[in-house]
């Protein structure tokens, strides 16, 4: 990260706002469930203060619930600590202009207490630990997300009013890889390509999906942390975008019975030349390297457990059913999309898959899992099951988990979670299913209405 140029430059900033084409700078950081926190601040005091200082936050902001009421359970944040602040410090590397948001830039934070030590249980930082860790191997992982999205005719604000009932997709049927599909909504996909291309980000392609209006916009992977928040100002900003061009955008893991929003997450290593560390000789079973071979049985060993990474809400497991394209077993395979780590390319381009997180995945939560699976299987040198053949559906293996409460449990009880993220980390997490958990568990939904309510 340290020779990557940035989207925008501080030099560059400096001369915006002089010029007054850059009259504002939001500092934000992914918060527990990936979306960004911050401020909006005066271009100018930003430039001034900010930068080199950073600007004070509550500490809440990372133990509330998802409607950002205060809960309890949190060690670092609580009405008996007075809920203080911790510091968001601007990671010059993230500076960006936001073309959707007239003269206004963006830059990323990572969070501090007032002595300087991190926040440990803040996503990017539990990513950073885990990068590091990687670092000290001699590797650097290339991470890729592909991210769904279903777009509705209705305003946020009408879906909102309809209590998210009856909405109108953009497209009536599937437009899987259909052109006349992705057509119907064009002006909008071109829009938020563009506008990411000018945020920084290196547009692929868009892609029309299988649930009526879901579509899939590609973006060029690149290192991981650099990924994990392009992957972040994305979702705000497409969400920010669709609000502008009156329709709305859900990335929610399961909206309806029909096909989920996935976010596979692809992911190589690179090692101190650049080269790929994954790829072997034609001698090595499948191509791999033994590092590989080592870094995907850890994959496997540790999935069960760190499935609340990948897959951290209620309605996330409503994704995993048999013959969905989201995984159910515990497998993995060369280009085998039942399984839920798929092995694909050759030579340079050699890399894995994992098919478990949604739309509604934290992607440095899911990363860090990656590379601490990962370093998992490559420091105790696991050995590679072999390859899952057929349909891994109808395989008898080890199943991912299938709700949140049996990922949470099996997430706290874990020794490879205590070992590679630590007991404060753990803890927090457990604690936000926990309020998950208690929340949903209290609540009396739709089904159970149309259920009970005259028939039973």
């Amino acid at each position: 990260m340290a020779d990557r140029t940035p989207p925008l430059g501080v030099e560059e900033l400096h001369a915006l706002v002089a010029g007054g084409e850059i009259d504002t700078v939001v500092l934000a950081f992914p918060d527990m469930q990936g979306r960004l926190q911050g401020k909006r601040f005066a271009a100018r005091f930003f430039l001034d203060e900010v930068l080199g200082h950073g600007s004070e936050a509550c500490a809440y902001l990372l133990a509330v619930d998802a409607d950002m009421n205060t809960v309890d359970g949190y060690a670092m944040s609580s009405w008996d600590r007075g809920y203080g602040d911790f510091a968001m410090r601007p990671d010059p590397a993230t500076l960006r202009r936001l073309p959707w948001h007239p003269g206004t830039a963006l830059a990323v934070a990572d969070l501090a207490w007032e002595d300087g030590t991190p926040v440990v249980a803040a996503p990017r930082q539990i990513l950073r630990r885990q990068l590091a860790r990687l670092a000290e191997h001699g590797l650097t992982a290339q991470v890729g997300t592909e991210l769904e999205f279903i777009v509705f005719r209705d305003t946020y604000e009408q879906a909102w009013e309809s209590a998210y009932r009856g909405l109108t997709p953009a497209n009536r049927y599937n437009v899987d890889y259909s052109i006349v599909g992705t057509g119907r909504i064009e002006p909008l996909l071109r829009r938020l390509r563009n506008d990411m291309a000018g945020a920084g980000l290196t547009v692929e392609s868009a892609k029309g999906e299988c649930n009526p209006g879901q579509h899939e916009i590609a973006f060029r992977y690149d290192e991981a942390l650099v990924t994990c928040d392009q992957h972040a100002i994305y979702k705000t900003g497409a969400k920010e975008i669709a609000a502008q061009e009156g329709v709305s955008l859900t990335f929610m893991a399961k909206y309806d019975e029909r096909e989920g929003n996935s976010c596979h997450i692809h992911l190589s290593l690179a090692d101190a030349g650049g080269r790929n560390a994954m790829a072997g000789t034609a001698d090595d079973p499948g191509g791999m390297s033994s590092l590989m071979r080592h870094f995907l049985a850890g994959q496997l060993a540790a999935l069960r457990d760190f499935t609340l990474l990948y897959a951290p809400h209620i309605n996330s497991y409503k994704r995993f059913q048999p013959g969905s394209f989201a995984p159910t077993a515990v497998a993995w395979g060369h280009d085998n999309r039942t399984c839920a780590l798929r092995v694909v390319g050759h030579g340079r381009s050699l890399r894995l898959e994992n098919r478990v997180p949604g739309g509604d995945v934290n992607p440095h939560l899911a990363v860090a899992g990656l590379v601490a699976a990962g370093l998992h299987g490559v420091e105790q040198k696991l050995p590679l099951p072999d390859p899952c053949e057929g349909n891994a559906y109808a395989a008898d293996l080890a199943r991912v988990p299938t709700t949140l409460r049996e990922a949470a449990e099996l997430w706290a009880a874990s020794p490879i979670a205590q070992a590679t993220f630590g007991d404060e980390v753990v803890a927090h997490y457990r604690n936000m299913a926990r309020v998950e958990l208690d929340a949903f568990d209290a609540a009396v939904t739709d089904w159970e209405l149309r259920r009970s309510f005259e028939r039973m």
